[in-house]
This record gives structure tokens, C-alpha cells and sequence, in this order.
């Protein structure tokens, strides 16, 4: 059984004391207890005490990055365009940085087994979006697709 992995990455406005941060991590801890709570999502990871890639540590603000593991792509597309979730992204604006230039916010990628989701991959597959574009190794909801590499419309 195949599962799909998402990795997000942005940057705070503020520091990460501030209030405007605050309010980010207290809806941000909504937001994960409704993932939870929703049964498909399999793993989050903690970002505490990695290494932050290139990606993550240009720019002014200050970095917010996410990984985790979800049952299918369709689960992981409808918790991102409801509830809470979608609420956070409208509000977005409010917290996180604007980029000048085009910037991917988030990638994901199908695997097999659990234990292969890693930061250090969840990295690999974002410079490789960057490098290639959409693929079946690392794409967005966009341009999808399914775990056997066709090109997919998620609705």
C-alpha cells in the first residue's frame, strides 16, 4: 500500500515570540489536532534540531516547515481545502512572509513505506521540484499524480 508524503515550507513574519506568531501556532495546533482527529493522517515530524536547507533559510522571516504522512492523496488534498486548514491559508497573509519571486510552498510525493519519509528526503524531493518540475518523484496538487506515476486530476 502506497502512502503520500508532504513537505511545506514558509517563513514567519515576525519572530517566533511574537504575537502575530502566536496566533499562527495556536491555530496551527488546531489545524494538527483536526488532521489527527480526521484518521488519514499517518505521521507528522518534528522539525526541532534539523539542519534547515538553502530553501528555508534565505530571506527575511523566520521558517516554518512541515513533513508529514497521510493514507492517500485525496484525504491530504480534502483536510488542505477545508476546515481549519483552509481558513489558515486564507488567513496566511496575516503570518507568513510573501516571496518577490515564484516560490513552491509545498511538494509531495508518493512511497511505500513509512520508514523511507525523512526530512533529509522530504528535502531531496523539494530541490528536485525545483530542479524538474512536476513528476511523479515530487509534484503539487496541480499537477498530480496517482502512486503508479499517471498524471492525475484531483477534484
Amino acid at each position: 500500500m502506497a502512502f503520500v508524503a508532504i513537505y511545506t515550507v514558509g517563513r514567519l513574519k515576525h519572530p517566533y515570540d511574537h504575537t502575530a506568531s502566536r496566533q499562527f501556532f495556536s491555530v496551527g495546533n488546531d489545524v494538527f489536532r483536526q488532521a489527527t482527529k480526521s484518521g488519514h493522517m499517518i505521521d507528522a515530524f518534528s522539525s526541532d534540531g534539523i539542519s534547515l536547507p538553502e530553501e528555508a533559510s534565505k530571506g527575511d522571516g523566520y521558517p516554518i516547515l512541515t513533513l508529514t504522512i497521510w493514507k492517500n492523496l485525496e484525504s491530504l488534498y480534502r483536510f488542505t481545502y477545508s476546515g481549519h486548514h483552509k481558513q489558515a491559508l486564507k488567513d496566511r497573509s496575516k503570518w507568513m512572509e510573501s516571496y518577490k519571486e515564484q516560490h513552491l510552498s509545498y511538494v509531495i510525493w508518493w512511497t511505500e513505506k513509512q520508514s523511507d519519509v525523512s526530512w533529509e528526503e522530504a528535502f531531496k524531493r523539494y530541490d528536485y521540484y525545483i530542479q524538474n518540475g512536476p513528476t511523479p518523484t515530487a509534484f503539487d496538487f496541480k499537477h498530480a499524480f496517482d502512486q503508479y506515476g499517471e498524471a492525475l486530476l484531483i477534484k
